[in-house]
């Protein structure tokens, strides 16, 4: 007879353990062992939470290089079946080779379940019929956990899923994720609740009352917001690194639709725009996708939703300024283009419309569209079409953590007929899908990949620009560590053509993430590894540190409603001079609007204790030394990123923290 030692790690998981009886098959290229019951000195102990026990299983000869195990658990009589959370189960052989089983998912009924050794391998590497029947079984089960769904026509599809608790047991939120959130939720409202405001449906009547709401909810950056939301600097600051910075670009030829002139901006003939624009100081903002839409009704009101244009100018002083601004698409004598030498609020009202088209334009194509719904398809995607065993499956699986659950819970409480976004934002309702649709129709693939979006933009030399800054460096690091990652696996082009699975994920997310638009850039297929890294850098970044970019600010940048409102209730001015404190309040959302964004707002930008940073692997799906080796490397330069962040972000009045790696999830989590 010969021995093998299993030991069976069991999760740290609130209800991970169970009482059942646990049973194991060893399976090897030369045999198979008896199914064994798994019983030791713990007894009902050895499966609870945290616990990590070791068995014997004996065989009568060896059973050669393992391939795989089944497990099973059966309940006691007169006891009810359980879940339980296994983590991985390693084998050490009578030869004295450790081998590595993977778990982590939840097994919750009294089925064979079957799980690979650790050691990953492409479909062209996984040549033994047992590997291959195994990637076939897994597979099948996995296309009916994870189906596909149109929410809507024209937006990128979802997981189908009648509610949270139908979503496949191993993507749902923890316990403490689920706890928090709910809580977040609650109590969020409910301070602004206690206060009456949130059934308060009338215009605020002053600024100071404002802000004693606003004080229930207060960051460093909020305060800072609230202090100089007025400022032209700060307007053309959070252009650049607030909380929606891929819309500015720089101007080389003014739009046909834009008649700005020297005169307006330059007074006493001190510049011209032509010169300035050759010398790259020239930028827009075009918020043409909000042009011709309906914008909500809320408390019985029409709400008001433009689609400005806005030139900045960046002075000798490097500060980018706004100098102009049109309020719609048309030029036209009711339509003028407000300078800052208008009058105080002539101007103010101009930036609070473009600051309120700036919020829906954020929320719907940078946040909603680019962040989560793209990486719900990345997800979905990989847990349908790639085993566990493939070096793909183990180096992204990471990155949709709780992805699905969080989306399911937007479609449900934000963007539903009732849900608060629908409510209680001037896109809201029908001028929502339309803009989804058309920020699909427009997005391309070179708009995905940083290093390409900002060259397109022609943002490489402005200064002051943390976003693109952070965000290059963080671009390079991932690059280099996918790079790392997929080279070791795959040493030729021909080998990322020829497998099936790889490319099967890639035709679903163009089909099923962008429709199967042609001409944007995106792949449907990959056909050398050098595609491959990028495709799967741009994978891992849009569900980390984009997110996090375009994520983490919303109520730092939003909290002070003045700043970004989320709706509009009078329309905007045609003319110049009629515009004045009493205006601007008369447009500002109603006091019950803006307590609905306020508390969303917080609730959306809160992290929860089970944060998992950017490089942070709790769960070991690799096992070999070098992919190993890489993770730590990674781990490495990412925490010497964090340091330097942390050492600039002393030296600046507004910190620039949303992609410092040690505050970037790794995954679309909130």
């Amino acid at each position: 007879m010969v021995n093998y030692k299993v030991t069976v790690s069991t999760a740290d998981l609130t209800a991970a353990t169970t009482f059942n009886h646990v049973f194991i098959k060893l399976v090897g290229i030369e045999g198979e062992s008896e199914r064994k019951w798994l019983i030791n000195l713990k007894g009902a102990s050895a499966f609870v939470k945290g616990a990590v026990s070791c068995f014997t299983v004996s065989c009568p000869t060896s059973l050669g290089k393992l391939v795989l195990i089944e497990l099973d658990k059966q309940p006691l009589p007169l006891f009810p079946g359980d879940s339980w959370f296994p983590r991985k189960v390693e084998v050490k052989s009578p030869e004295g080779h450790t081998y590595h089983f993977p778990i982590y998912r939840w097994i919750t009924d009294s089925e064979v379940h079957r799980f690979r050794e650790a050691t990953a391998l492409t479909v062209l590497e996984d040549k033994h019929h047992l590997g291959q029947y195994s990637r076939q079984q897994e597979l099948k089960e996995r296309e009916q956990d994870y189906r596909w769904d149109v929410y809507v026509e024209g937006i990128p599809h979802c997981i189908k899923a009648e509610g949270p608790l139908s979503l496949p047991c191993e993507v749902r939120f923890s316990f403490t994720k689920t706890t928090e959130f709910l809580y977040t939720a609650a109590t969020g409202l409910t301070e602004l609740q206690l206060k009456g405001l949130t059934y308060y449906q009338k215009p605020w009547t002053d600024i100071d009352a404002i802000n004693r709401v606003f004080c229930c909810k207060q960051t460093d950056i909020s305060d800072y917001v609230q202090e100089h939301w007025k400022e032209d600097a700060f307007f053309g600051y959070q252009m650049l690194n607030g909380a929606n910075p891929i819309l500015i670009r720089r101007c080389s030829v003014l739009p046909k639709n834009f008649p700005v002139t020297d005169d307006m901006v330059f007074l006493h003939g001190q510049g011209s725009l032509k010169d300035e624009m050759k010398r790259g100081n020239i930028f827009l903002c075009d918020y043409k996708q909000l042009d011709g839409l309906k914008a909500n009704t809320i408390n019985g009101k029409k709400q008001y939703l433009e689609a400005p244009l806005v030139l900045l100018h960046k002075r000798p002083d490097d500060k980018l300024m706004p100098i102009a601004i049109q309020l719609k698409q048309t030029p036209g004598p009711d339509n003028p283009i407000f300078l800052p030498t208008d009058s105080e609020y002539d101007w103010l009202l101009a930036k609070i419309f473009v600051r309120s088209s700036d919020f829906s334009e954020h929320q719907l194509n940078t946040h909603l569209l680019r962040t989560h719904l793209l990486a719900e398809v990345f997800a979905v995607s990989l847990l349908r079409n790639i085993p566990m065993v493939h070096p793909l499956h183990k180096l992204l699986v990471p990155h949709t953590r709780y992805t699905l659950q969080i989306n399911h819970l937007a479609r449900q409480l934000l963007i539903s007929k009732t849900g608060v976004f629908t409510q209680f934002a001037s896109s809201g309702g029908e001028a929502m899908i339309t803009i989804l649709k058309r920020s699909l129709s427009s997005i391309t693939y070179s708009s995905l990949c940083m290093p390409d979006d900002i060259v397109e933009r022609g943002l490489e030399a402005v200064p002051n620009f943390y976003y693109r800054d952070d965000g290059l460096k963080l671009w390079d690091i991932i690059h280099r560590f996918v790079q790392g990652v997929l080279g070791y696996y795959y040493k030729t082009d021909k080998e990322v053509e020829q497998d099936s699975e790889l490319q099967k994920w890639v035709k679903d997310i163009f089909e099923h993430g962008f429709l199967s638009q042609e001409g944007n850039g995106i792949p449907k297929c990959l056909t050398s590894v050098v595609e491959l890294v990028k495709f799967v850098t741009m994978v891992i970044f849009t569900g980390s540190v984009q997110h996090s970019a375009v994520n983490s600010g919303q109520y730092d940048y939003g909290g002070w409603m003045p700043n970004t409102p989320i709706s509009l209730q009078q329309p905007p001015p045609t003319k110049k001079g009629t515009s004045s404190e009493a205006t601007m309040l008369a447009t500002f959302p109603d006091v019950n609007t803006t307590a609905q964004g306020m508390a969303t707002m917080w609730l959306l930008s809160k992290q929860s204790s089970d944060f998992v940073s950017l490089g942070n692997y709790p769960e070991d799906h690799f096992c070999e030394e070098i992919p190993l080796k890489m993770i730590k490397e990674f781990q490495g330069e990412l925490e010497v990123l964090s340091a330097a962040i942390k050492v600039r972000n002393k030296s600046l009045d507004v910190p620039y923290t949303y992609m410092d790696p040690a505050l970037v999830e790794n995954s679309v989590a909130i």
